[in-house]
């Protein structure tokens, strides 16, 4: 299935005003901190013939706004898409900035009078003050439009946010860029109901990608929480973008044409795998009532199982046991700092890597967690070189392979 075809049909004159209308052709996808690597990788799938650039804080790619369509459509690992509002200029007087500022092709994205809300950084500039930089680009948008926008607090998790404008002040550079997301990208739309500590969609895909999960062999979370991971794990296997049945800011622009968006949605074709197996579990019943609510709005119920266990009591069906042997547990236990804050979770690491040991032997792990100390009480040979952010707390994704037998430190005090 070509979707490029999909959503740009050869309509000469509808070409004609795309060609006018949208000449940007660079665009920045946002990620969180350490998914800069995940988004590119995704990039270079949805569009092998252009080398995205990761950078501190996201990716930079070039197309056309079918290419900014389907980045927003498919990406599971962005927190926003942006539009890059024509070139870098510098500016060291507000003045300056004005000037410039009033020169870009503002009506491409905006309407005269449309709301909009104003995020200014800067640094290492002669312009510092970000406050006076918002009210010298939004005198800049009234001179080019000829009406004011009302300036709007932007609150990422809202459902319908202004059209968010960023402008970035760095060694006296300006850059100004258009959000073409909207909400926030990792709100998918099925998660209504939430353990403790949620885990982000985007990271929860990070992770299972950085897992190496195959998309087709079991998958196990015996710390499922709200359900996100199981829930990512199955869209991924499925083919079903995270964009799909949400609206973007892109769609408010003018030049977008509602038929063909509706035209790429509906053909997609989803990978039914009756065979797909996710296992999901948490000692927390009311956890496991919110993950299987989640799951039914995300359409994957039917393809994880969950059950209402502790650790302890996980036990890989039989069938799954007999075949290649090979799966992944991908996890993201608690840690002590935002859940159970002050507990000792030693114990429940060192459980954890026994039961690996017992009935997963062979199979992929994968383990968030803030604390290496707690990784080490899993006795598993685990890479700890990847870090993350979870929630503004910094972890690292522990992988491995799980080997059988008992754990050193229990094999150790047997033979005492």
């Amino acid at each position: 299935m070509n979707l490029h075809a999909l959503l740009w049909p050869p309509a000469p004159v509808f070409l004609g005003v795309v060609l006018k209308v949208f000449s940007l052709d660079t665009y920045f996808a946002v990620t969180a901190p350490g998914l800069e690597p995940f988004t590119a990788i995704e990039l270079r799938a949805l569009f092998p013939d252009r080398e995205p650039v990761p950078e501190p804080g996201g990716v930079t790619f070039k197309g056309d706004l079918s290419t900014l369509s389907l980045a927003n459509l498919h990406l599971r690992t962005a927190s926003r898409v942006l539009a890059r509002l024509g070139n870098f200029f510098r500016a060291i007087t507000f003045e300056e900035l004005q000037q410039r500022a009033a020169r870009l092709p503002w009506e491409r994205f905006l309407t005269p009078g449309q709301p909009i809300s104003l995020r200014v950084t800067c640094h290492k500039s002669k312009l510092y003050h970000s406050d006076a930089v918002a009210r010298t680009v939004s005198a800049a948008l009234t001179e080019r439009l000829g009406q004011p926008s009302p300036i709007a607090k932007l609150d990422d998790e809202t459902d319908q946010p202004p059209q968010l404008v960023i402008v970035r002040l760095a060694d006296d550079i300006c850059t100004v860029s258009v959000d073409s997301s909207g909400t926030i990208l990792h709100k998918r739309g099925y998660r209504q109901a939430v353990a403790k500590a949620p885990l982000r969609e985007t990271l929860a895909a990070a992770i299972l990608m950085a897992s190496g999960w195959d998309k087709v062999s079991p998958l196990l979370d015996p710390f499922c929480g709200s359900g996100t991971i199981p829930i990512e794990a199955a869209l991924m296997a499925l083919g079903i973008p995270p964009g799909l049945n949400r609206r973007f800011a892109f769609m408010d622009w003018s030049g977008f044409d509602e038929r063909l968006w509706s035209s790429v949605q509906t053909p997609l074709t989803i990978n039914h795998n009756p065979s797909l197996t996710i296992l999901a579990s948490d000692r927390d019943a009311g956890a496991i009532k919110m993950s299987q609510a989640n799951a039914e709005r995300a359409g994957v119920a039917e393809y994880i199982e969950f059950t209402c266990q502790a650790v302890s009591a996980v036990t890989p069906p039989a069938t799954l046991r007999l075949r290649s042997g090979r799966g992944w547990v991908v996890t993201n236990p608690p840690y002590g700092l935002r859940v159970r804050s002050g507990a000792d979770l030693r114990n429940l690491y060192a459980q954890f890597g026994n039961v690996l040991r017992e009935k997963c032997p062979g199979w992929d792990v994968s383990v968030l967690c803030s604390d290496p100390a707690l990784l080490g009480q899993m006795h598993l040979e685990l890479d700890t070189s990847l870090g993350l952010v979870n929630g503004g707390v910094h972890v690292r994704l522990g992988r491995g392979v799980v080997e059988q037998g008992p754990s050193p430190a229990r094999q150790s005090h047997s033979e005492n």
